[in-house]
This record gives structure tokens, sequence and C-alpha cells, in this order.
């Protein structure tokens, strides 16, 4: 058997749409993976036939249907679709019918079209043919050890039992070479009708009961059939053989009844094998859901530790640098006055200082880097040791209040909250440096608030505004929206309480300099 397949017209990409055949059963899976994997070797594969070659599917095992490349790549990619293996006998994900579909040889019908074309494993195949095989032997051995009298009983059995092998035959020619069938859906179910019908019919007579056997295991598989319809179409051929048999004489009716009763059985029976396939694949296709669903949860928190960090690094480096460049251009402004030893000396110690900070900012950096998933001081201390820092670093004092009961907050929301008042200490260094700040912290029953406020600076102070992006605020309120919290920063009236006026604006306002005070507020839940 050949598989063609034709050159993608772009380098890399996916293959134009061509047959080719696949392996089914318990290797589809790898066939799908094979397939998926074979890009490079696909796209330099000219359009024609090849057998064996790289970047072609590999021959079909007989009892095996075709696929089209595609369908082969879907069957292992990260989409998640299901890898497809016998439509009757293993886990499959059905294709939509393409347009005409059932006209040609490589016409995928839909599922419930599908024609039976082998058992998912071929020893279990295999061994479904070894017992027939022995039940057609072990049959005509118990029917012609005594054949029945009559000038038309015995022929009359004779020709059935010879028309019901050589349609067991042609099943078996069919369900190894499933190409005919799948071209003729009704083909296969006709095969095995006629078994029923003709066993059927010879179990009706005299010494001839044992044909009912090959009768049932055609039922049998008809029940295992997707398409319903059919199945009981047999069932219903063999019933009526053996009626017209029943109504002929050479049976009677309390044999009928029971001949038929195990067709029926035989029928429920291939139900049932259908019912635990259709479980099977859906276990299958849920075990596979739920790996590609760790699998996009493993990538989801990859990419919000990934984020974590990202934010984590951002606020140590721009409360660090920002201090920093504060002080390297107080350092200059000094520098610019003169080269008196007064004013030397001066911007030494602010030069001394901006040491410091890029110190503290490199070892905190390290930190946050190190220990990203350690637990973090009482956010209380604190907010009291970055109130130290910033007195120390910017000469402004900083006042700290606390009100309510602690009780237990997660590590993240108080991170957050420790980001949120660094960044507005640098934001109040830079655009109001040596004004008084004030921080409250407040425990609710709900949520817990901070509260970080300053008198503007006067006009022209808001030029140390160029040293920062204004990305911090924005970045802390997209930090406490993701705990379910909210942030507002703006200019607000100078009533002693900061807790009027705000404009809920996310950066610093320039225009409001030198009016009231400039309000950061953040709100977490408990």
């Amino acid at each position: 058997m050949r598989a063609t397949r034709h050159a993608s017209p772009h380098p890399g990409g996916p293959p134009a749409p061509g047959p080719a055949a696949a392996t089914g059963g318990a290797g589809s899976a790898a066939a799908g993976r094979r397939a998926a994997e074979a890009g490079p070797a696909r796209d330099a594969a000219a359009a024609g036939t090849a057998e064996g070659a790289p970047g072609h599917a590999a021959p079909a095992a007989p009892g095996h249907g075709s696929r089209t490349p595609q369908a082969a790549a879907r069957g292992a990619d990260a989409s998640g679709q299901a890898a497809t293996s016998d439509p009757r006998h293993g886990p499959h994900t059905p294709e939509p019918p393409a347009a005409g579909a059932g006209a040609g040889a490589d016409a995928v019908p839909a599922r419930g079209d599908r024609t039976p074309r082998g058992y998912g494993e071929p020893v279990l195949r295999t061994a479904m043919w070894m017992v027939r095989t022995a039940a057609v032997v072990l049959v005509g051995i118990s029917v012609f050890a005594q054949p029945p009298h009559g000038p038309v009983a015995f022929p009359f059995v004779v020709a059935a039992y010879a028309l019901g092998v050589a349609a067991i035959g042609g099943w078996a020619v069919l369900d190894v070479f499933p190409g005919p069938a799948r071209r003729h859906p009704l083909l296969l179910p006709a095969v095995v009708g006629v078994v029923a019908v003709s066993a059927g019919a010879g179990c009706t007579v005299q010494n001839a009961g044992e044909m009912v056997a090959l009768s049932c295991m055609a039922t049998v598989e008809a029940g295992g059939w997707t398409r319903l319809a059919r199945g009981w179409t047999v069932l219903g051929a063999g019933v009526l053989a053996v009626a017209v048999g029943t109504l002929a004489g050479g049976l009677d009716r309390a044999g009928a009844i029971g001949y038929s009763l195990l067709l029926l059985v035989g029928l429920l029976a291939g139900h049932n094998r259908r019912s635990l396939r259709v479980q099977a694949e859906q276990s299958a296709a849920m075990v596979q859901q739920v790996e590609r669903l760790r699998v996009e949860q493993r990538r989801v928190a990859v990419l919000d530790e990934r984020a974590r960090i990202a934010r984590e690094i951002h606020d140590v480096l721009a409360h660090s640098l920002g201090a920093l460049g504060i002080q390297i251009q107080a350092a200059r402004a000094l520098l610019a006055e003169g080269p008196e030893p007064a004013t030397v000396g001066q911007a030494d110690g602010v030069l001394a200082k901006a040491q410091r900070i890029a110190s503290d900012g490199l070892a905190e950096t390290r930190r946050a880097v190190h220990a990203l998933r350690a637990d973090t001081p009482p956010l209380d201390e604190e907010l009291a040791r970055m109130a130290a820092a910033h007195e120390e670093r910017h000469g402004a004092a900083v006042t700290v209040a606390v009100t309510g009961r602690r009780g237990d907050i997660p590590a993240e929301h108080d991170l957050a909250l420790v980001r949120t008042a660094q960044e507005s200490l640098v934001n109040a260094a830079k655009h109001a440096p040596h004004r008084p700040v004030d921080v409250r912290l407040a425990y609710g029953d709900d949520d817990v608030t901070l509260t970080v406020g300053n008198p503007l600076g006067p006009s022209g102070s808001g030029d140390f505004a160029t040293l920062n992006s204004g990305y911090g605020l924005t970045g802390m309120r997209e930090r406490l929206l993701l705990l379910g919290g909210t942030l507002t920063a703006g200019p607000v009236a100078d009533t002693g309480d900061g807790t009027a006026g705000t404009d809920g604006a996310g950066g610093v306002a320039n225009g409001g300099a030198g009016v009231g005070r400039w309000t950061v507020t953040a709100r977490v839940p408990r």
C-alpha cells in the first residue's frame, strides 16, 4: 500500500491535504506523534508516492483504516484531540464528514456511519476470528454427524450451511481489507445479515439446531455497530428466517421462540459491548482532557510566577534606584553652586547616602530573587523600618499609625501593601522633597487599608518625575486587582485626614502642585 503525501507550499508549514495511510488500533497514537513530529521531513518530500520513506505515513496494517496527515497529527498535538484507534473497539475522535462523504475511497464517514474495520488490538482480533472459525467447524461437525433425513431437508441444510460459511468468509475478508466496506457502508451489514438469515433458516430443520450459533454470532457483531438501526435490521432478518422455517413445518412454535430469544440475546450482548467501548472512549478522552488541563495549569503557574518575580524585582529596583537618583541630583545641584569646601562636604555626604542606598538596593534585590517565597515580616514592623530608612535618606519626617487588630492576613496581601508603601515613599521624595509623610494602616473586619499622604510640593518639584516612567503605581494597581483589592491615587483637599477629594488618578498630577495633599490609598481583603 502506498502513502501519498503532498509537499507543503511554505517551508516549515503543514503539508497540503492528501490521503495517507496510518496505523490504527494501539499504534495510532504513535502514528499521530510521528506525523506531528515529522514536519521538516514532510516539507522536504516532493509530491508523489513513497514506500516507507521518512516523512511519510507507515503502511496501514490489515484491519485498520487510513487517515490524512492532518488527522494523524491532531491525534497527539497540544490541541488535545484524542488519539484515533479502531472505531468499534478502541478510543477514537470522530471527524466531521467532508462534503460528499462516501463518494470516494478516502471519504471519512461521520461517527454514526463508520463501518466496522476490525479490532483495535491485533491479538484480540485474531482471537475472535479463531473463536468464530472454531464455531463454524464445530457446528458443521455437529450437524453432519447426524444429518437430517428427507429428500429436501438434507440439501436445504447443506445449502444453508454453505451459504453461511461463504458469508462468514466474506465477512472476514472485509474485516481484513476494509476498503470496499468504507466505500459501500451497507456491504458489511448485508454480508452479516446473510449469515443470520442462512443460519436462522437452517436451524429450523430437524437435527440442525446447532446452526443457530452462527446466527447468534452474526447478531452479536451487528449489535456492536455504531448505528443501532442496522443491528436491529439484522436481528429482524434472522427472526424472520426462523419464523419462515417454522411455518414450513421444520420446527415447533416453542423452538422458534427460543431461537428468536437467542438471537435477541446476541444483539443485546453486542449492544453491551458497544456501550463498554463508548465508556472506554469517554474515559480515555477524559484522561487526556485532565492531562491537558494539568499541562495548562502548570503553564499558567509558571507565567504567574514569572509575573510575580518581575513585579518584585521592579518594586525593589524602583524604590532603590528612585532614591538613588534623588541623591545624585541633589549632589549635582550642590556641586553646581561652586567648589567651596562646605558645598563639597555636603555633596560628599549626599553621595555617601547614595552609596548606601545602592548597597541596600543590591542586597534587597538579592533577597527578593532568592527568597521570594519566604514569609515577609509583619506589615506594621516593615512599615516602621521603611519609615526610619526614609527619614535617614531624605530628611523628611514619616509618621506611622496602626489601628485595628492584625489577625491572619495572606502573605501576598502583606507584600502587596509593603510594595505600595515603598512606591508611595519614593514618589513623595521625588515630588515633595523634605515634606512630612504620614502612613496609616487600618485593620478592618473584612479588609486592610493602607493610606500614604504628603503635602504637595511647590511648583517645579515635579521635574524629578523624569527619573521615573510612572509605571510604579500602575503596577501596584494591577497587583492589588489580582488580589481582589483596589488602589486610588491623586490630590485631595488638605483636610488633615487625607480622605476627601480623591480624583482616582493613577499618576502624578503636577498640575495640582502646591495645593492640598497627595494621597495613595490601597485596600486588600483579609
